[in-house]
């Protein structure tokens, strides 16, 4: 059972490595959310405004002084890797190809109505997590 816990991002540095759509996707929500984001990945899938990008491989090293880590390459290794560094270094991580490996999980975000919500499956169903964030985001934009 995963414990649901907000957190305050504002200028916290987060180091997201992938630029693929979920490495890009949680890039941007974590600059949304506050967070002095650099994204670290030869290649992005579209720019993002507002996001330091570093156009080459993740290295050793590219973690340091950060407050919390995505590791969402398209390659296990170098996932493994982040998760690694993080783990030595005390960061907060998410490795989007294996739960084992996260220190927390990502959630499909739902906003509307000056309230903030999160959904996560317990067993990473990720077709009945969408389906949840549908209902939660269609019901906070009926709030008052």
């Amino acid at each position: 059972m995963r414990f649901p816990l907000f957190i305050e991002l504002e200028g916290q540095r987060a180091v997201v490595i992938g630029g693929g759509t979920v490495g890009t996707r949680r890039a941007a929500a974590l600059r949304d959310f506050g967070a002095a984001v650099t994204l670290i990945s030869p290649t992005i899938q579209r720019p993002l405004a507002g996001i330091a990008h570093l156009p080459r491989p993740y290295r050793p090293g590219d973690l340091t002084g950060a407050w919390l880590a995505v590791a969402a390459a398209d390659d296990r290794a170098v996932n493994h890797a982040v998760y690694e560094e993080a783990t030595a270094l005390g960061i907060l991580v998410n490795v989007c190809d294996c739960p084992a490996e996260c220190g927390f999980f990502f959630p499909a975000l739902c906003q509307g109505g000056g309230i903030v919500a999160g959904a996560v499956s317990v067993d990473n169903d990720h077709r009945r997590t969408a389906a949840a964030a549908k209902i939660l985001r269609n019901a906070l934009e009926e709030l008052p």
